[in-house]
């Protein structure tokens, strides 16, 4: 019984940093900024209780818009990130020339500094000297400069193009490390059977690379719907508030409006929202572990 008693007294021990890590790292600022949201502290020095007004406000026409928005932005975002990266996976998977190197050419946009490549971006989308811009001018698609940042339409469409070029490398390495992980015994039977390229995907790579794809999906929604840095340094929510994403609309209540109330009300929604996301993923990954179909 001592022994026993030990080795959980052990265990405890060896749990202790990361016991220690989550309480003050990730518990503690979760319940202040949660206690934060009912109050109406800012630069002032006085903060005074206001229970439910800070989350009152936000459910207005105006912010229901910015989480449209937001889940629009994700979906897409996420989406061809994922389209894009299981293609590049299959192909860097195949049996091609030059394969080696196309692997290589993948991780610029994951390599560049986050901000390096933004401006980068930013710098093609300029309607003045800008690549694109005058690319389409050259083969006569445009008359005239196309300042993509400068109109609602085509800036949401610009950061969604961004943040897709900065995340499809991750998603295609990890597609790749998923479709390699696949025993090559069950390709070979296939071909011996007679079976095509198309039909060896649709039959054996897509449907054991499908708990990977989840897995990914959830990673890139998280960090997609966080996303902060390529829409502030693109456009910082402009223009009129065409890109403004939640955790934008955060920021600029919280940190530029010094109304941190409000701003962790928002703050809490979003961690809400992404709770959500994640039970939904367990839940997912549950079913696929016990063979549950429905």
């Amino acid at each position: 019984m001592s022994v026993q008693r030990n080795a959980v007294i052990f265990a405890w021990i060896l749990l202790l940093p990361a016991v220690l890590y989550v309480a003050v790292i990730v518990a503690y600022p979760l319940v202040d900024t949660f206690i934060l949201s009912f109050t109406d502290a800012s630069l002032k020095k006085v903060t005074n209780w206001v229970g439910w007004v800070n989350y009152q406000k936000i459910f207005n026409e105006t912010f229901a818009e910015v989480i449209i928005r937001t889940f629009i932005w994700t979906f897409f975002s996420v989406s061809i990130k994922m389209i894009i990266g299981v293609f590049g996976a299959t192909m860097l998977n195949s049996a091609v020339p030059g394969r080696a190197l196309f692997r290589v050419l993948t991780m610029p946009p994951w390599i560049v500094p986050m901000a390096i490549g933004i401006f980068m971006w930013g710098w093609m989308y300029n309607g003045q000297f800008g690549m694109i811009s005058g690319m389409l001018q050259r083969f006569g698609l445009v008359d005239a400069p196309v300042a993509f940042l400068a109109q609602g339409s085509t800036a949401f469409w610009a950061t969604i193009i961004t943040d897709v070029w900065i995340g499809v490398p991750l998603v295609t390495l990890y597609m790749l490390a998923a479709m390699q992980a696949i025993p090559q015994d069950l390709y070979e039977a296939a071909w011996t059977d007679g079976a095509g390229r198309f039909y060896r995907f649709r039959r054996i790579t897509l449907p054991l690379i499908i708990p990977s794809m989840i897995t990914m999906s959830m990673l890139s929604l998280i960090a997609t719907f966080n996303s902060f840095d390529i829409i502030w340094i693109l456009t910082r929510g402009g223009p009129s508030g065409e890109t403004t994403t939640m955790i934008i609309d955060t920021y600029r209540t919280a940190i530029g409006s010094n109304k941190y109330g409000e701003g962790a009300a928002r703050a809490v929604l979003i961690c809400i929202f992404l709770s959500i996301f994640c039970v939904c993923y367990f839940r997912l990954t549950s079913r696929l572990a016990s063979g549950d179909k429905r």
